[in-house]
């Protein structure tokens, strides 16, 4: 199984969009690394996003351009502070992409591949996606890979 992780894109500024959707900037990077995902042969069952503005409009275009078998499902517990520990219990033995924020999602990868949320593993990007991997039968998490719009 696998779990992407995806930061937003980046956003517009809150004087310009009080619900920061995104920038076309950041419409491009998601647009960019969707196509590239979907070049590799990335698949998912189902995309989960936080329900803030940019996490859905990113999740739509990773949808419309990676695909998904069920869609895209707005699921509460992925806000940029809520308690990854306790979301962790939710993830399903699917391959899922999950759609959010900082610092949940560095988090949450922390979480799940070290057992400690305050032992960061990875530097995301706004666009950027993590994958995780779980092997059958096991509680071990990896990094399988990462695909970032920059090098940095």
């Amino acid at each position: 199984m696998s779990l992407y992780l995806v930061q937003h894109g980046r956003t517009l500024p809150e004087e310009v969009d009080p619900g920061k959707g995104l920038s076309p900037e950041g419409r491009a990077d998601v647009e960019r690394i969707a196509g590239t995902a979907k070049h590799y042969g990335v698949h998912v069952s189902e995309i989960w996003q936080s329900g803030k503005k940019r996490a859905r409009e990113t999740a739509e275009i990773m949808h419309s351009v990676v695909g998904s078998d069920r869609g895209i499902v707005e699921k509460s517990g992925m806000d940029p502070k809520d308690d990854v520990v306790l979301f962790s219990g939710m993830v399903p033995d699917d391959d899922i992409m999950l759609v959010g924020h900082m610092p949940f999602m560095s988090r949450l990868a922390s979480f799940l591949v070290t057992g400690s949320v305050d032992r960061p593993i990875m530097k995301f990007q706004n666009a950027g996606i993590v994958c995780l991997g779980r092997e059958p039968d096991s509680k071990i998490w990896i990094i399988r890979w990462t695909l970032m719009p920059a090098i940095r």
